[in-house]
């Protein structure tokens, strides 16, 4: 019996003792199992919580990417403006450089104005002192022809003297008439007494006589003629044999007269406007005075500039 109780002992003390190791291993599986549990949930709330930070940090390299990217923009920008920039530096320079030689330029020509205006006023008076000579001479000549009985007209602006050529020549001819050599010797005294007179003689550079036709017949032929006319005047007025000038006057007269003929290239018109075929058969005395002919093609050259 008792053998059997200590048996019964012994499988009972085993039964729970088996039922205990079992509980315990029920508890540290369990525990596992929790533990296993808990880990897999903070292992998903890291992933989840990585899966964010990774979003979160593609999104930030988007947006720097997109900041790179401005910035890019904005370096090109600045690049372009600042060869922009350059390029205007440059420009300015060049414009610099331009305005310089522009302002030497005005310099230079601001002091060749200041000689033109001094040149201008030297010419102006000596202008002004040939129109004052021209105007003395040419009221002398009219005070000594314009009451004779020769009958001839002065110009009250040039003071070119003219008379009908058919007092000293025959129509078509160019041989002096004895009337027109008896009105030479009466005229040029008088004529050479005005002009080459003390007051006057140092203004005058050349006394002119020039012939004249009207426009029947051929430009050459007419040319001829009034060359022939004017040179027959010319040798009996300077002619050492014509006794109408004085020695010292003729000499005076062959150092400034000249003698040439025009053609028809200067008719006389009448009222109408139609040529005076009588008065365009002429001989003119004309006088030029020293400096007169520069200062003339001097204002014609600024003229044409204005």
């Amino acid at each position: 019996m008792r053998a059997r109780r200590h048996r019964d002992e012994e499988t009972t003390y085993w039964l729970s003792y088996s039922d205990m190791m079992a509980g315990l291993l029920l508890t540290f599986v369990l525990i596992i199992a929790f533990t296993m549990l808990h880990s897999r949930i903070q292992y998903d709330a890291k992933q989840d919580e990585l899966m964010g930070k990774e979003q979160e940090l593609m999104v930030q390299a988007s947006e720097l990417e997109n900041e790179r990217g401005i910035v890019a923009t904005q370096k090109t920008r600045l690049d372009e403006q600042e060869k922009m920039l350059n390029a205007q530096e440059q420009a300015l320079s060049e414009q610099g450089e331009k305005i310089a030689i522009q302002e030497e330029t005005l310099k230079e020509q601001h002091e060749l104005l200041n000689k033109l205006e001094a040149l201008m006023s030297e010419q102006q008076q000596k202008l002004d002192d040939i129109i004052g000579v021209r105007t003395e001479l040419v009221e002398a000549l009219s005070r000594e022809f314009n009451n004779s009985d020769l009958h001839v007209s002065v110009d009250e602006t040039t003071g070119a003297i003219t008379f009908d050529a058919s007092i000293l020549f025959d129509y078509n001819k160019s041989v002096l008439k004895p009337s027109g050599k008896e009105f030479l010797s009466e005229f040029l005294p008088r004529y050479v007494d005005v002009l080459l007179s003390p007051k006057y003689k140092d203004h005058i550079s050349e006394i002119l006589i020039e012939g004249h036709t009207d426009t029947e017949g051929s430009y050459l032929a007419n040319l001829e003629l009034s060359q022939k006319r004017a040179l027959s005047v010319a040798e009996y007025c300077l002619g050492d044999d014509s006794g109408i000038l004085t020695d010292s006057q003729l000499e005076a007269l062959r150092e400034v007269v000249s003698a040439t003929g025009r053609s028809y290239s200067d008719p006389i018109y009448n009222e109408k406007g139609e040529i005076d075929m009588a008065a365009s058969r002429r001989v003119e005395f004309l006088f030029q005075l020293k400096d007169e002919e520069m200062v003339r093609e001097m204002i014609e050259i600024l003229s044409t500039e204005d």
